[in-house]
């Protein structure tokens, strides 16, 4: 018997979180008896190209300039799976999974798709979409339990819906102490600073401005505070503003970075301010990279941060507690150590990458099994 034949597709293999978890499981996944394709749609967001290929996948780049165009290329997906005798659809987030349910439709192929943010933060006509042909595919998977129930509460579903959680590398995403030595004197940043770090996409979902609020509170009360905003995105030009008219010190942006590892190593404590989460990828390699975790209440970061145990969360747009809870780990080291490990903890007992891809392996082989018999 061949290899069983995977092909994931996804609007764009940029640096987001759900589209960096592919050449990171696909390292972990079992070549032997699996291939696996990937198909993207957005030629400028290609930057998981090269890691992917490195690790043995497959990738074709069907270009669209918009979404209309991206499900316009059924008929060319539908041709690929036929070509290279695909056996099953993984789709991630809405639009690609909208493509996948007609090439289900058109060629029943095996679908299934993960979905990684919560429904009610979808634009109406995605939202719709979703709700009208959802059940034209064969299992969904949320990223966490706060993206499951959202999807059983909007959606009439008749098809399984299960929680596989996301997962971290925790070997691979281990602090590295002359790697995080040599972003600080990159940056001129102290030996002895403390580092408030965050890396992100710059969108309205990151609530960033809430986050330099919180920082600039912090980096008045202790001038030994220096923070990395680590990123870029659509309201990169708001947030240099605010920083400017705010006149916010000590702050560094260092932009898109494709090595991540030596900027966690740089980090004492990871502050997040999103409004909204599926399962944050960036917050469990953080967590991986023993950095002391303050966040906002944000979806799934609740189902991973348990508070005061291995972090500490506070409400939506709270600038005022991001900065106190900081704070309050800044002014006692022995705190500070503590909760830096209890983050790694955390990740290595429930959020391993290896046992995400174990679960999702065995999601491939029950649901071709099914479609076979």
């Amino acid at each position: 018997m061949g290899k069983i034949k995977i092909l994931h597709i996804i609007k764009s293999l940029g640096r987001g979180g759900a589209e960096m978890l592919l050449p990171e499981t696909l390292l972990l996944h079992d070549l032997q008896n699996f291939e696996f394709h990937y198909i993207y749609f957005l030629p400028w967001k290609n930057q998981m190209v090269d890691e992917i290929e490195k690790a043995g996948g497959k990738v074709k780049c069907f270009p669209a300039k918009n979404n209309v165009q991206l499900l316009l290329r059924v008929n060319e997906v539908s041709k690929y799976c036929i070509t290279h005798q695909i056996d099953l659809i993984h789709a991630h987030l809405p639009w690609s999974g909208f493509l996948s349910r007609l090439v289900h439709v058109k060629n029943n192929i095996p679908v299934i798709y993960t979905e990684h943010n919560i429904q009610e933060k979808y634009h109406f006509v995605t939202r719709s979409l979703n709700k009208w042909s959802f059940n034209w595919q064969n299992i969904a998977l949320g990223v966490s339990n706060d993206v499951t129930n959202s999807i059983q509460k909007n959606i009439k579903v008749k098809i399984p819906v299960r929680t596989l959680f996301n997962g971290v590398n925790t070997h691979k995403f281990s602090v590295n102490e002359s790697a995080g030595d040599i972003i600080k004197r990159t940056y001129s940043i102290p030996e002895d600073a403390i580092v408030i770090g965050n890396l992100a996409v710059f969108r309205e979902q990151k609530d960033l401005i809430t986050w330099l609020k919180a920082f600039q509170r912090i980096k008045s009360l202790n001038p030994k505070v220096f923070g990395l905003l680590v990123g870029a995105g659509p309201e990169e030009n708001i947030i240099k503003e605010f920083i400017k008219q705010e006149e916010i010190q000590d702050l560094i942006l260092p932009g898109l970075q494709k090595n991540t590892i030596p900027y966690f190593s740089a980090f004492d404590i990871f502050m997040m301010s999103s409004k909204f989460e599926g399962l944050p990828i960036a917050l469990l390699e953080a967590m991986s990279m023993e950095c002391a975790i303050v966040s906002t209440k944000a979806g799934g970061v609740a189902e991973v941060v348990q508070n005061e145990d291995n972090g500490f969360l506070v409400e939506i747009e709270d600038h005022k507690s991001l900065a106190s809870r900081s704070t309050t780990l800044i002014n006692s080291p022995a705190l500070l150590r503590h909760y830096k490990m209890k983050a790694r903890e955390r990740v290595l007992s429930k959020f391993s990458l290896t046992k995400m891809v174990k679960n999702i392996e065995k999601e491939y082989r029950q649901l071709l099994e099914v479609s076979n018999s």
